[in-house]
């Protein structure tokens, strides 16, 4: 049920606005599971507390694609295909045009499992080479789409902490949050050319 929720919210702001595929951003975000269950792990970044990860795939203008979910010890680069291969399953990884990445991503074993998918125009920001003394400016491109995204997801309390203890609950939450981040795009959408778009009472 919760599959064809978001099905149908990315259906709908697709055919109204528009998904824009030229540029997709990909990562992971970091969040706590204090009950564990399956799906959790330790995080290595809270004191080794037990934690969960999504690896989230957004368009040009921040709606979420499609994700993978998993322990929070689980390497972002194993659920990189997880996360394509559910973008895929909704009908849209043929659209996308650029894949930007951050440096976490930067292997040539990577390159090569994405040019699989049939990507192969990628923006991966660079690892500093070792013994590297110089540094060079942080270059975001447009991986802070995906980061705005993580953060506006991380707003809802049950994502941020959850306390379930099964991924197809978590999975059913993210579906649900995503549906309420379109409704909202498409509220915002309905009311562009209003004068006044304080609600009818």
């Amino acid at each position: 049920m919760f599959d064809q929720l978001r099905a149908d919210a990315i259906h709908a702001y697709d055919r109204i606005i528009g998904l824009d595929l030229r540029e997709v951003a990909l990562d992971g975000s970091l969040h706590k599971a204090p009950c564990g269950g399956e799906g959790t792990g330790i995080n290595p970044t809270d004191r080794a507390n037990l934690g969960w990860k999504w690896s989230i795939a957004v368009d040009a203008n921040g709606i979420p694609i499609g994700w993978a979910i998993d322990g929070a010890n689980r390497n972002e680069l194993k659920l990189l295909g997880p996360t394509l291969d559910d973008v895929a399953r909704v009908g849209l990884l043929v659209d996308i045009e650029t894949l930007h990445l951050d440096r976490g991503y930067d292997y040539a074993k990577t390159r090569r499992h994405l040019a699989s998918f049939g990507l192969d125009d990628l923006n991966i920001q660079h690892r500093e080479p070792k013994g590297a003394t110089e540094r060079r400016p942080l270059e975001l491109g447009l991986r802070w789409v995906v980061e705005g995204t993580n953060s506006w997801l991380s707003n809802y309390g049950q994502l941020r902490r959850n306390t379930d203890r099964r991924t197809r609950h978590r999975h059913a939450q993210l579906c649900f949050v995503t549906m309420l981040l379109v409704t909202a795009k498409l509220i915002d959408w309905r009311n562009r050319w209003s004068p006044d778009s304080r609600p009818n009472r």
